[in-house]
């Protein structure tokens, strides 16, 4: 029975999966980047390495779990789909040596550690109910692992200070892709669900707040230093006298008339600009 209302399965079932989907689609901008220069350009395999380790997982979960099921079996089978598109495209412009990586993490984790997992379940668990709870918490514990990864990325915007590289849009649709699943869990008593995301909301709305906190940032930026325009007779007679090179930071003119050097400094500006 659900407990937030007969209704709410449907409802926050829908909202997770059009959230999850959007999800999926953030990376097309890179895989369009990567498809214009016809390389890899230093993009990891890993994140989508596990994110399909991460739906065929759940999508194991709920083929054991039965009912309420369908929302976790549409969503993460579109997941499986696009997630092996892209590592699909990523093979074909990778490098040699990427290449070898990707098919090492895809043994380890979608052959090994997935046929692991269902190998052990069915030969260690006595029923049907406690398959699905070693599985349950087996799926918790990676999500959780899953949503600390980002853990990094705050580390770098506070010692940096700067929110360069944690976009906006994707904290924002992660912190309520973790909410819909979490109130779908709740709404069909699913805590192997709704717990993790408890945490994936947590951190999502920390990486949020640092970016509302740190996007107003003011940096400076010191400009280079403009070269000086050096007549040669003045580059000889400067070199002849044993003064530095009038191409460095101060430009030095000799002065045959009184015998005295002049230095003038070039100044160079700060500008500064939002982060």
């Amino acid at each position: 029975m659900a407990i937030l209302g007969p209704h709410s399965v449907i409802i926050f079932g829908l909202l997770g999966n059009i959230v999850s989907f959007l999800v999926y689609l953030a990376p097309l901008p890179t895989f369009y980047r990567i498809f214009k220069k016809k390389s890899t350009q230093g993009f990891q395999s890993i994140p989508y390495s596990v994110a399909l380790f991460s739906a065929m997982l759940l999508l194991y979960y709920a083929s054991l779990k039965g009912s309420n099921a369908f929302m976790l079996i549409t969503i993460n089978g579109i997941g499986c789909i696009i997630e092996s598109l892209y590592l699909l495209f990523f093979m074909i412009y990778a490098t040699k040596t990427a290449k070898i990586y990707t098919t090492k993490l895809l043994i380890l984790f979608n052959i090994g550690a997935l046929g692991l997992i269902v190998l052990l379940t069915y030969l260690l668990s006595k029923s049907s109910d406690q398959r699905l709870t070693i599985v349950g918490w087996i799926c918790a514990v990676f999500s959780v692992c899953v949503f600390a990864a980002p853990l990094s990325i705050i580390r770098q915007v506070i010692r940096t200070k700067s929110v360069e590289y944690m976009p906006f849009s994707l904290s924002c649709c992660l912190t309520i892709c973790a909410g819909m699943w979490l109130l779908y869990g709740l709404s069909i008593k699913d805590y192997y669900i709704a717990t993790p995301n408890i945490l994936g909301m947590a951190f999502g709305a920390t990486q949020m707040i640092l970016y509302l906190a740190y996007r107003t940032r003011r940096n400076s930026e010191i400009l280079p230093v403009a070269a000086a325009v050096v007549d040669p007779k003045d580059r000889e007679e400067s070199n002849n006298t044993g003064a530095a090179d009038p191409c460095c930071n101060h430009h030095h003119r000799h002065d045959s008339s009184n015998g005295e050097v002049e230095i003038k400094a070039v100044e160079t500006n700060q500008i500064n600009h939002t982060a």
